[in-house]
């Protein structure tokens, strides 16, 4: 039985430039980093003891291990407390966002990494 989610693969392709967006402009934390070869692994996270953990990956060179594999950025909704705040605080960080809008189960926007990929945060109470 299935019981939690671990891990989410982002594939990128600047692993230094995701990590940097990731932890110095969303505030995330690096929980690891291996090197094993030339395959490199960085697992992050939102906070130290969250369960679920992303893992920034080489896009070119799991392509080249895993042809058939979809390297395609999942679609990912974030829940913070005062979404207003980070809304402020990402714009004052230059990253790309979308329209602050008002929906049925909250306030919510999107964002952009530097690779363009857009992702979602929805105020959670």
């Amino acid at each position: 039985m299935i019981q939690q989610l671990g891990q989410v693969m982002i594939y990128v392709d600047n692993q230094d430039a995701a990590k940097s967006f990731w932890t110095e402009k969303v505030g995330f934390t690096v929980r690891s980093e291996v090197k094993e070869g030339e395959f490199r692994i960085i697992e992050i996270a939102p906070t130290k003891d969250a369960e679920t953990s992303f893992v920034l990956q080489d896009k070119q060179l799991v392509a080249k291990m895993e042809p058939y594999l979809n390297l395609g950025t999942p679609s990912l909704m974030f829940f913070a407390d005062d979404v207003e705040s980070l809304y402020e605080e990402f714009k004052e960080k230059e990253i790309t966002v979308g329209e602050l809008v008002e929906i049925p189960s909250g306030k919510v926007f999107n964002f952009a990494d530097d690779e363009n990929n857009y992702f979602a945060v929805l105020e959670k109470k």
